[in-house]
Formats: C-alpha cells, structure tokens, sequence
C-alpha cells in the first residue's frame, strides 16, 4: 500500500486553504490545516508533516519569521513558500532560512505537485542517508572515516551502498585515481553481515604478473623455484569475509579465467596441487579503466565483466563534487593537526576560494595530501595561502617559468609535470601511464630513473 504523505497547508484564508487542501487530499495527500503560525507549530511538532505549505501573511506571524521554528522543530520538513507578492529578495531570504521552493500565487497546481514529488524523493534519500550515518556512528572504523557525503552525487552513492552492503552481490567500483575506491570497498564490508570476517585487499597493478597467481591462489611445497613450503592464497586468507580486488583491469587474461571459475563456483587449485579448494568470499572489485571498452579490445573477458558487474558504483571525480570539498578539507584539517601536535584552527578566506575553484586531477588523495602538507608548514592557528607553497602551479604561472626558464631546464621541468600527472591518472601502473604519454614504457623507465621519482 502506497504510503499517504504528511501536508501541512498553512493559509490564513479558509477558503483557499479548503479548495487546495482538497485538491491535494484528491491526489492521496494526507492534509492538516492551519489559519496562523501558533496552529502550524503545534501540528508540525504533533505530526512532523513531510511537506509544509507555508504562506507568507499571517494573522498572528510572518512567514518568513516562522521558518526556523518549523525547521527547530521538524528539520526534515520541506517548506515550500506560497505568497502573492514575489520578489527576488524574498526568495533568497527564504532559501537562506531553509525554505525548500518559492512558488507565487495563484499557484500552478500541476508545478506544484512536482516540486512535491520532488522534495519527498530527496527528503527520501536524505532518510536513507540519515539510517546509514547512524550505523555508520556504531562501526567508524578507521578506515571509513574519510568517507565525507555532503553533495547529492554522493548520499546517492550512500543510499546505493546502504541497499546492496547487507547482500552477497558482488560489486564493482569505478571511478579516477583518489576518488575513494579502497575506502568505499571498506565501507561495504563493514556494513555486510560479513564485517566480523576478514577484508582482505589486493592490488592487482602491484605486483609482478608472475607472482599474482601465487598471491592470489596459493602454491603447494615445490610447486616452482623457490616453493620450499606451501603457501595459502588470499582468496582462502578471505574465507567468510571479504577480498577487495583493486585495479582489477591489470589482471593477465589467464588469471581471468581462473577469477571467473571462483565468481561461477567459489572453487579454485593451487598452483602446484590437483585438488580443488572452496572459498567463501564475497568480492568487491575496482577499477579505473574502461572494462567494457578493454573487452571490446579482448583485453578483458566479456563473461568475467558481466560476472564482476553485479552491481556497479560510480565514484565521481572530486571536481564533480564540489560540496564535499571543504568538509573534506575540514576533516583532514582535524585529523592532521591532531597527528602533528599542532592547533590549527581552520583556513584563510583565500585557501577556501582556492580549493573550492582549483579542479583537483588527483581527486580526494591530492586533497588529503595538500592539506597534510600545510599542516605541517603552518606556524599560525589559520592555513593561508603561503602555507600551500607546494601546490600546483596554475597554467599562467608555468608559462611564464617555462619561458623564462633555459631550453634544457625547461623540457625537463615540463617532463617532470608531464609524468607526475601521467602516473597519477594511471594508478602507478607505468605501462599505462607510458600510453598516456605516447612514449614506450622503457623511455619512462628511464626518465623515471634520470628524474629520481620515487
């Protein structure tokens, strides 16, 4: 049974609140009245309605004064503004106070519906969310607490967590480099049914192709060179909990088949051995590259893509999430003057203009990173701009340096930049970085060795 939501109609004119209230009654509204702001807070106190139309003149308060003691007394009521005397300023006046939307009389009762219908989906996804932070506020393990979800694209990927962490789906997580893949991961595992068992993480990018199937599956006493006792895999490291398979793009084609037998069966032999071993883990993948463009290259297996896209998550680069920039900043800020002994107590007018406008290429990482940094170069209570120092160059200021530079210093220092960026866009993974840059992976090597990157 579809649930009636809760409207509260707030209307000094009897006749008005009573047409209106039925129209809205006709459409499955459950609809309370109110001829003044005293009746309106008693039944927003009584009721908590999840819509509140509030007119502008009333008997006995103003509209807009009325505002925050709705909001004092159910924050999750979404106010919508009614009046016959529209201004630009009154609109901004209410929107600052916390009015959900500003319609002007007569009212077009097909928009207002859909501003309804679309203050209880977000009023929705902000329940969700609030369920989920409380859960969250029982487990904060270290890992998640980077995990910052103030920008709509991300209380949806919340509300989407929220859904699929209590299955036993396997789940795929895209996104750039720095976006939060590894705490995202984290994050599903500890809100799972399997948040007692292990979590288990491997870089796929990290280690050397002829070790991953030994680290991956395990190997019996002799299974190679080198073999002098037998070694379990992580797979069975995992058992009853979770493995985390990052940058799982870099898989080798053979160790995909072997991948896709564990997703069809849960079993798998070690390397060396002729039984079969079972496994009971979830796993949770990640990603930066495009799968579905790599198996179009037969670079990856269409049915192991099919069989890790399960359900998939996007994380969306920092740039496209502009409202948790500075709640990010905030909690690194914290976290780091706590680790280095300091008492910084937050940032300049100008550190914030400049983070909320630079595009941050190395996403949530590069936004850890610099605020680390200025942590440790602060010596105020307040991180100024001189304490990022270190920052990126913006584009003007490296022309006008690489101009003014020698030839020879200044091809070295665009290399430099060059690389830097290419590594980070490609996770470290030097054979891709090297197709980014349209060099051979033995030139990178070399420039990596001239240029001492570490």
């Amino acid at each position: 049974m579809k649930m009636a939501y809760r409207v509260l109609l707030v209307e000094d004119e009897e006749a008005q609140r009573k047409i209106l209230g039925g129209y809205l009654q006709k459409r499955g509204y459950q609809v309370s009245e109110a001829g003044s702001g005293t009746e309106a807070l008693k039944i927003v106190e009584e009721k908590k309605p999840e819509i509140v139309l509030l007119d502008w003149r009333l008997p006995d308060d103003d509209g807009l004064n009325l505002i925050p003691k709705l909001k004092e007394r159910s924050p999750l009521s979404a106010i919508i503004m009614l009046t016959a005397f529209a201004t630009v300023e009154r609109a901004v006046s209410a929107m600052k106070l916390g009015a959900y939307h500003y319609l002007t009389k007569p009212v077009n009762l097909e928009e207002l519906l859909l501003i309804m219908e679309r203050a209880l989906s977000e009023l929705k996804l902000r329940k969700e969310i609030e369920d989920l932070r409380r859960k969250l506020a029982e487990l904060l393990p270290i890992e998640i607490r980077d995990f910052v979800a103030e920008s709509h694209k991300m209380k949806e990927i919340l509300a989407l967590v929220s859904k699929v962490a209590p299955t036993e789906a396997t789940v795929l997580i895209t996104g750039e480099p720095g976006t939060g893949k590894e705490v995202l991961a984290h994050l599903i595992h500890h809100l799972s049914s399997r948040k007692e068992g292990p979590f288990v993480q491997v870089n796929c990018a990290a280690i050397p192709e002829g070790l991953l199937e030994s680290e991956l599956f395990g190997h019996e006493k002799g299974a190679f060179t080198g073999a002098d006792r037998a070694k379990p895999g992580l797979f069975e490291e995992a058992h009853r909990g979770t493995i985390f398979l990052d940058e799982v793009g870099e898989l080798p084609l053979p160790l995909q088949a072997k991948l896709l037998r564990v997703l069809q069966d849960g079993t798998f032999r070690r390397i060396g051995d002729t039984k079969e071993i079972k496994v009971d883990a979830r796993i949770i993948a990640a990603t930066n590259r495009d799968l579905e463009e790599m198996v179009k290259k037969g670079a990856f297996r269409e049915d192991l893509f099919w069989r890790l896209n399960v359900f998939s998550l996007r994380l969306p680069p920092l740039k496209e999430r502009r409202e948790d920039i500075v709640p990010l900043a905030k909690y690194f800020l914290q976290k780091f003057s706590e680790k280095y002994g300091k008492a910084v107590q937050g940032f300049s007018r100008e550190v914030l203009e400049f983070l909320l406008t630079y595009h941050f290429p190395g996403n949530v990482r590069e936004l850890k990173n610099l605020i680390e940094r200025a942590v440790i170069l602060v010596e105020e209570e307040t991180i100024t701009i001189k304490d990022l120092a270190l920052m990126p160059e913006g584009p003007e200021d490296l022309t006008q340096k690489l101009l003014t530079l020698p030839l020879t210093e200044a091809v070295e220092t665009l290399e430099k930049i060059r690389i830097r960026e290419a590594l980070e866009k490609a996770g470290g993974v030097k054979t891709r970085a090297a197709e980014f840059l349209g060099i051979s992976e033995r030139v990178l090597r070399y420039k990596l060795e001239k240029y001492k990157f570490n």
